[in-house]
């Protein structure tokens, strides 16, 4: 029997990459997702669709007459700038909402969860590169916060009633389906204004750094957190710094 994998968020640009995969290594997927930024033609075929919000009532319907073996969470109020102009907007979708799919995935007998979360927004201003898993939490925005406080969710919930976890914190992730009209990466927005003959702006001396990722390297690290022996927070990245500069310097080669 294939296990069963819930992901919420699966419609966006990281989860839709991670439903591909887990369709082709034939697991049973399905996709929560309310499309308020997702995209329905991003989701496999293969995967049982709920057009469903993870704050609201359904949620638990779907819980109920799926019971998932593991949740991969990626649904998620992910403007930074929303956030500040918005906090309670951003603590609803990122912690009640997420607090709506702990409580549904320990009641309906949920192995792991698998959390999104962020490298660079739960640290803050870096206290030194690259930054371990060790290194304390500063975050410098409300979206931050709600994913640090994601993290300290997760760790009780696994000692209050067992349920395993890994939190990812991603880098700067980039990759095909990323939207360079929403709160997209600068890879996405730069690429957009190459491919339209636009300059990119660049903002400052461009001297500062990234840790960019690419998305299939996002995916195999959620492959990877699904392993048993795998549990706690991970940094995902690739060590490597890249300056604005640079990222706009080799994007100008490859777009002649």
């Amino acid at each position: 029997m294939k296990m069963k994998i819930l992901i919420t968020g699966g419609a966006g640009f990281i989860g839709s990459h991670i439903v591909d995969r887990l369709v082709q290594e034939g697991y049973e997927v399905v996709v929560v997702d309310n499309l308020s930024t997702g995209k329905r033609r991003h989701v496999n075929r293969a995967a049982r669709f709920y057009r469903c919000d993870i704050r609201g009532w359904w949620l638990e319907r779907v819980f109920r007459r799926e019971r998932p073996a593991i949740v991969s969470h990626h649904a998620a109020q992910m403007d930074v700038r929303r956030s500040v102009l918005d906090p309670r907007f951003d603590a609803d979708v990122n912690i009640l909402g997420m607090l709506n799919v702990l409580r549904q995935a320990i009641k309906y007998g949920v192995r792991k969860m698998i959390f999104a979360s962020s490298g660079g927004a739960v640290y803050g201003e870096p206290e030194s590169l690259p930054v371990s898993e060790s290194h304390p939490t500063h975050p410098a925005s409300p979206y931050g916060i709600s994913k640090a406080v994601g993290d300290e969710y997760l760790r009780y919930f696994r000692d209050a009633d067992g349920l395993e976890y890994v939190s990812l914190r991603y880098g700067n992730v980039y990759g095909p389906r990323q939207d360079p009209h929403g709160e997209a990466g600068v890879v996405g927005i730069f690429a957009q204004k190459m491919l339209l003959g636009e300059q990119p702006i660049i903002n400052g001396n461009g001297r500062q750094t990234r840790d960019f990722i690419y998305v299939d390297d996002v995916v195999e690290a959620n492959m990877a957190a699904m392993n048993k022996a795998a549990h706690g927070i991970y940094n995902v990245g690739t060590g490597k710094e890249t300056t604005i500069n640079e990222l706009c310097w080799i994007g100008s080669r490859k777009s002649r």
